[in-house]
């Protein structure tokens, strides 16, 4: 778990890194960001990709601590890494995949383990982290808006327009879904699915009461995922030892 988690960070972490050095122009005209170190020549382009450079090495060292099919797995989901911070140029959706990039853990996670790939309960978990990514990708993204419209950029917060909310629920009721799918055929007992659901109704209600137009409460409800992720994962661990 502690190596498979520091190789989650190690993605991520190189994730980051892409999107500020094919992002450090755009970031420098938009409020929030323009003090990120690339926006603000702090770091140069090339600090920048030696660092990309160490965090793939290790990330690497660790993927190749797994079986063979993890391996292969693993690196299926580096032109993902590499594209995404392209998608806000080209599509609406720039969310949606991210989320098709960074919820690959809920497939490779299961690989790590088995070798192999249960796609009854794989493929409902990725697309359970994808609909959430949705949704808190979205509220985060609403704090850009006005910079956005004027450089270009392109966002699920500018296309759902008014309907936002709506989509937001949606994706939301899609995530829970998705959980007690991936619940049912992973054989999960009652702890899993009742966490699951606290979870869920918790996002369905900040979707319900947050005012998207304001960038504070927008950046407050998109942390407050984290405490989101830790009751899903505590509520998973705690069931399989439980049942």
């Amino acid at each position: 778990l502690a190596l498979f988690g520091s190789g989650a960070v190690l993605l991520r972490g190189a994730g980051c890194t892409i999107n500020d050095l094919w992002d450090r122009d755009l970031d420098s005209k938009v409020a929030r960001t323009r003090t990120r170190p690339l926006a603000a020549k702090q770091v140069s382009p090339a600090a920048a990709v030696a660092f990309l450079g160490a965090q793939l090495s290790l990330g690497l060292g660790i993927l190749l601590q797994l079986n063979t099919f993890s391996q292969v797995l693993g690196a299926c989901s580096l032109p993902l890494v590499a594209a995404y911070p392209l998608m806000k140029r080209v599509t609406n959706w720039p969310q949606a995949f991210l989320g098709l990039t960074i919820n690959w853990g809920a497939l490779l996670g299961w690989a790590a383990v088995h070798g192999s790939l249960n796609l009854g309960v794989t493929l409902p978990l990725y697309f359970s982290g994808v609909a959430w990514t949705l949704v808190y990708d979205t509220i985060y993204a609403h704090q850009d808006k006005a910079d956005d419209v004027k450089i270009g950029i392109k966002s699920t917060a500018l296309h759902f327009g008014e309907h936002n909310k709506e989509w937001l629920t949606g994706f939301a009721v899609l995530h829970g879904l998705g959980l007690a799918t991936a619940g049912f055929f992973g054989d999960c007992g009652p702890l899993f699915y009742s966490t699951s659901a606290l979870g869920t109704s918790a996002l369905l209600y900040r979707i319900r009461k947050i005012d998207l137009n304001n960038p504070s409460e927008c950046m407050d409800a998109f942390v407050e995922n984290k405490w989101y992720g830790m009751l899903i994962f505590a509520g998973t661990v705690l069931d399989r030892l439980m049942y």
